[in-house]
C-alpha cells in the first residue's frame, strides 16, 4: 500500500502544487471554457486569419473560426486521448505483467518474448494498419446498430485503442520486474501455505504493493499519448476535421506559415497550451515518483 508519509512528502513539494494546479486549471479551462463562448463561436466566420483582439483573445483562423475555442476544445480532446489511452494501457499491462510475473518460469518467459516482438513492430505502420483495416467496418457496425456517434468519432476511436495497445508493453515489464520481487517475501510465502488462491494473493497483496509505481507511470503514460496522438494529428492522420486536436491545431499553424505574413497566433497559442499541459504532467509524474519512493527519503 502507499505509505501516508509519501503523501506528505508530495504536500511538502512545491512543484508538484505548481504542476498539479497548472493541470487543473488547463482541465478546468477545457471542459468548462468554451460553456462561457457565444454559440457559433466554432463556425467559421468572416474575419479569417485576425489577429488577436478583445473580440478574439486568440486571433482567428483560416476559415474565421475563434482559434481560443477552437483550442479549448483541442485540449479537451487531446487530454481525453491522453488519458483513455494510458487506461487501456493501465489494464493490459498490469494484468499482463502479474499473470508474467507471478507465473514465471517458461510461462513467464514466452509472455515477455511476446512483449519483445511486440517492441519490434514499428508504432506508426501498426496504427495506420489497424485505422485503414478497421475503420470503415467499425462505421458499418455503428450505423448499423444506430450508434451516430461512434461512425463520428470510429477514427479517434481506433486510435485510442491503438496508443493503448502500445503503451501497454512498457508497463508489463514493469510490473513484472516487480512482482518477480514481491512474490518471493515473507507475507506471500504465508499466503500461499494457508490456501489462498493466486487470483486473490495477487488481488489482495501484490497488486496493492505495486499501486505506487503504477500511479506514477501512468501519469508518465498520459503525456506520451498525448504526443503519439499530437504527432499523428499533425499528420493528418489523426483526428478528423471538423474536430481538433493539439496537433491538428499546429498542423493548422504551421500550414498558415508563409514569407508574406507570418500568422503567429495560429501557431504560439497551442504550442503554449501544449508546452504547459506536458511539463505539468512530466512534472506531477516526477513529483509523484520522488514522494512514493522511500529511497529518496
Amino acid at each position: 500500500m502507499i505509505d501516508p508519509r509519501s503523501w506528505k512528502k508530495l504536500k511538502k513539494n512545491p512543484v508538484a502544487w505548481v504542476a498539479a494546479s497548472t493541470l487543473a486549471a488547463l482541465v478546468a479551462a477545457a471542459f468548462l471554457g468554451p460553456l462561457f463562448f457565444p454559440a457559433g463561436a466554432g463556425e467559421p466566420g468572416p474575419l479569417q486569419q485576425a489577429a488577436p483582439s478583445f473580440q478574439h483573445w486568440c486571433g482567428t483562423d483560416l476559415n474565421g473560426r475563434d482559434v481560443l475555442f477552437r483550442l479549448l476544445l483541442g485540449l479537451r480532446i487531446s487530454f481525453l486521448v491522453g488519458l483513455a489511452g494510458a487506461t487501456i494501457s493501465f489494464f493490459i499491462g498490469t494484468t499482463y505483467g502479474l499473470i508474467a510475473g507471478y507465473a514465471g518460469g517458461s510461462l513467464g518467459a514466452a509472455m515477455m518474448r511476446l512483449v519483445d516482438i511486440l517492441y519490434s513492430v514499428p508504432r506508426l505502420i501498426f496504427i495506420l494498419v489497424l485505422i485503414n483495416a478497421l475503420n470503415a467496418s467499425l462505421q458499418e457496425t455503428a450505423a448499423s446498430l444506430g450508434w451516430q456517434w461512434l461512425v463520428a468519432y470510429s477514427r479517434i476511436t481506433i486510435l485510442v485503442l491503438s496508443l493503448g495497445m502500445i503503451e501497454w508493453l512498457t508497463m508489463a515489464r514493469i510490473v513484472r520486474g516487480q512482482v518477480l520481487g514481491i512474490k518471493e517475501m515473507t507475507f506471500i510465502s504465508a499466503a500461499r501455505a494457508i490456501g489462498q488462491s493466486p487470483t486473490k494473493i495477487l488481488l489482495r497483496h501484490i497488486f496493492p504493493n505495486l499501486l505506487g509505481i503504477v500511479i506514477v507511470y501512468i501519469t508518465l503514460t498520459v503525456p506520451a499519448v498525448i504526443i503519439d496522438e499530437s504527432f499523428l494529428s499533425f499528420l493528418g492522420l489523426g483526428v478528423e476535421a471538423p474536430l481538433a486536436s493539439l496537433g491538428s491545431l499546429l498542423s493548422d499553424g504551421a500550414g498558415a506559415l508563409n514569407p508574406v505574413r507570418i500568422h503567429w497566433w495560429m501557431l504560439v497559442f497551442p504550442s503554449a497550451a501544449m508546452v504547459l499541459l506536458l511539463l505539468s504532467l512530466n512534472f506531477l509524474g516526477d513529483a509523484l515518483r520522488d514522494a512514493l519512493d522511500n529511497k529518496t527519503s
